[in-house]
Formats: structure tokens, C-alpha cells, sequence
């Protein structure tokens, strides 16, 4: 197989503001709508399961574009994949926007919106990751705080999402749909101008090679790659379903909506965002340190996840138990986003990171209709049966996670 050599140079602090902002603005796509669900289901006359639908649309979409992305990243280029991800982005916010100002009934537009912005996803987020490696491909501990970055940027977009989505309802409630193609077309303009992709000195590997090279990568790191794609997906289901939660609930049980129930829906958020970037820069390139955060962050969530529900009656207990969820996740995603970024060849980072891409976003496409289901039986047995994947997960993790192997 032809090896791949690679020009690197210093990395602006512009490109990496800019890296930053693509998982902001996808972040903010996605989250900034679940504030405003329960005013979509009274404006357009919807049931709670089709509003969750508003988010996994987005994230099915996505689930199954990332991998072929991947792939074109690592045959033809990062950039050249970013670029149109965020032209789809913009195109899919324009066409639920609009839809929503000229139709009677704009579900359906809607939902081809967020599937157009579902595609742009799996051609910008997923990406990210493996333009830090090509970056930073020989500085590990500066690789590891750029993701450090790169998920605190993600989880901050969260932390804004659900204010700004309150405030922008508050105004009219279809403009968080205008405001996402606003801000894709701000990181566009970025991307264009201040990212800079280290040059490639030799041709890409033909699809036969690639291909069997990815398939002894899972052969002999299957275990552990396996391992973070689940852990990957859990941390996302129960993020995305602890929101889906809180924003029903402080509505129709606590009466706050508007900007007081996004102030309070960034509580855990602004907690995962810290966690995020303190654990990101904390990591640097020891796998054993990863392993040890990897198995104390999911015991934490285990323990923690199965208090949402019982807490629902004190508003108080209820966003503490729900900041610990968000503290646990922080500490994740950095350690993952690491450890499979760092022990992968430039050569098939981009597919294989587009995997544990879409494993995340299998969480965030489940995690909404299940707790919508659940909600009217028992929302306490779907929290401890998330307990108890999370207990499993541990001691898989604690079994295939060898970092003298990796």
C-alpha cells in the first residue's frame, strides 16, 4: 500500500476557531430545537412522538451518510467534503424555514429540511475529528487539546441552544430554522477562507486496498473500537433523552417555558462543557489515563442516570442529578474522541472515525422517541434499564480497552 506523506505547518489560531465552529453550529442545529418542540407540537398540531421526530430525522439522515463520507475525506480531501456538508446544512434550514412561513401544514417540509441538514452533518461534524489528527499528526499532547476544544465547542453549542432556541421562539417560532442556515453559512465562509488541509504528497490508496486495510483494522482492533462505538452511542441516547425530558417536563409539569426553561435546560450542559475541555487538555496522549477515565466516568453515569426520573418531583435534585449525567458525558466524549483519533493511520482515520461518528448519532436519533414512549408508562424503567447497559458497558470496556494493546 502506498504510504501517505504529509505537509504540515502551524496551525493558525484562526483554523482552529474555525474547526470549532462546525461542531457549534451542528450542535446548535440540532439542540437548539429541542426547547421549542413543545411549541412546534402547538403550532403545526403535533403529537410529542412526531415532534421527536424533528430530531431524529436529522440524525438518521445522518447516521447513514457518515460512513460514506468518511471515505471521501480520506480519498479526496477533508475540506472537499466540509464544504458541501455545510451547503446542505444551510439549504435544509431554508426549506424548513420557509415551509413553516407558506404552507398550512408544514410537517413534512420540515422533516425533508432536517433530513437535507441530517446529510450536510454527516459531511462536516464526523469530519472534524480526522482534520485534527492530519493537523496535529505529530504533536499528540496539541491533538488532543484541539479535540479538548473541539467537544467543549460542541457541548457549549449545547449550552447556548437551548436559550437561543427559547429566545428566538419567543419571536417567532420557526426562526431557529432561519438562524441555522444563518450560522452555516458564517462557518462556511470560515471554512473557506481559513482552513488550510496539509498537503498530500502521494496518491490516495485504490478502493481495494482501502477497503482491505479497513477490514484488518477491525480485525485486529475490533474489540476496542467496538467498544468506544457503543460507549460513544450511550452517552449520546441518555444526553439527548435527559433533554428531551427536562424540556417536557419543566413545561408541563413546572409551567417555565421561554427563556427561564432554556436557562434552566443549560444547567447539566454547562457542566458537560467544562467537563469537556478540562478533560481534553488533562489527557494529552496516555491511554491508560483515557482507560481510567473511560471506566470512572461510566460507573458515575450508571449510578447516576437511573436518579433522573425519581428526582422529577424537586426541581432542584432533579437538575443535580441531571448535571452529574452531564459531568459523566463530558469526561467521555474528549477520552473517546482521543483514543480513537490518536491510534488510527492517517489513511483510514476519516472512515473509521466516521463509524464512531455514527454511533453518536444512533444515541441522538434514539434517545428523544424513546423517552417519548416511555414517558406515559414508566420513565423510571427506561433510566434504570439505561443503568443497566451502562453497568455492561463497563465491564466491557474494563475487558477490551487494553491500552498496552492499542
Amino acid at each position: 500500500m502506498a504510504k501517505v506523506s504529509i505537509t504540515t505547518k502551524e496551525v493558525s489560531v484562526w483554523c482552529i476557531i474555525t474547526i470549532a465552529s462546525i461542531p457549534l453550529i451542528m450542535t446548535l442545529g440540532n439542540s437548539m430545537l429541542i426547547p421549542v418542540l413543545p411549541v412546534f407540537e402547538e403550532e403545526v398540531g403535533i403529537s410529542p412522538f412526531q415532534s421527536s421526530m424533528i430530531i431524529t430525522s436529522y440524525s438518521v439522515s445522518a447516521i447513514l451518510l457518515i460512513p460514506i463520507a468518511g471515505y471521501l475525506s480520506d480519498r479526496y480531501g477533508r475540506k472537499m467534503i466540509i464544504i458541501p456538508g455545510l451547503l446542505f446544512t444551510l439549504a435544509g434550514g431554508l426549506v424548513a424555514g420557509i415551509a413553516s412561513i407558506l404552507t398550512e401544514n408544514p410537517y413534512g417540509w420540515i422533516i425533508i429540511g432536517r433530513i437535507l441538514q441530517g446529510i450536510g452533518a454527516s459531511g462536516a461534524l464526523p469530519i472534524i475529528l480526522p482534520l485534527v489528527g492530519d493537523l496535529y499528526k505529530d504533536d499528540a499532547q496539541r491533538a488532543s487539546t484541539c479535540l479538548g476544544i473541539v467537544e467543549t465547542s460542541n457541548t457549549f453549542g449545547k449550552v447556548l441552544s437551548p436559550i437561543i432556541g427559547a429566545v428566538f421562539a419567543v419571536i417567532l417560532w420557526y426562526l431557529p430554522f432561519f438562524s441555522i442556515a444563518a450560522f452555516s453559512l458564517i462557518s462556511l465562509i470560515a471554512v473557506m477562507i481559513f482552513i488550510k488541509v496539509p498537503k498530500k504528497n502521494d496518491q490516495p490508496p485504490k478502493f481495494k486496498e482501502f477497503l482491505k486495510e479497513t477490514k484488518e483494522i477491525f480485525k485486529v482492533e475490533g474489540k476496542w473500537l467496538y467498544t468506544i462505538f457503543m460507549i460513544g452511542a450511550y452517552s449520546m441516547l441518555i444526553l439527548f433523552g435527559i433533554l428531551f425530558y427536562l424540556s417536557d417536563i419543566l413545561e408541563k409539569q413546572y409551567e417555565i417555558d421561554g427563556i427561564p426553561k432554556g436557562v434552566l435546560l443549560a444547567f447539566p450542559l454547562i457542566v458537560l462543557c467544562f467537563a469537556s475541555y478540562f478533560t481534553g487538555k488533562k489527557i494529552k496522549d496516555d491511554l491508560k489515563l483515557m482507560k481510567i477515565i473511560i471506566l470512572g466516568a461510566l460507573g458515575v453515569l450508571t449510578i447516576s442516570v437511573v436518579t433522573v426520573g425519581y428526582t422529577s418531583d424537586a426541581l432542584g435534585l432533579l437538575l443535580v442529578a441531571s448535571s452529574v449525567n452531564g459531568l459523566a458525558i463530558g469526561a467521555l466524549l474528549p477520552t473517546l474522541d482521543a483514543m480513537i483519533t490518536e491510534n488510527i493511520s492517517q489513511e483510514t482515520r476519516g472512515t473509521i472515525t466516521s463509524f464512531y461518528s455514527s454511533s453518536r448519532f444512533i444515541g441522538v436519533a434514539a434517545g428523544p422517541p424513546i423517552i417519548s414512549l416511555m414517558m406515559p408508562i414508566d420513565i423510571n424503567i427506561a433510566y434504570i434499564l439505561a443503568g443497566v447497559i451502562g453497568g455492561l458497558l463497563l465491564i466491557v470496556a474494563w475487558q477490551w480497552i487494553n491500552p498496552d494493546q492499542t
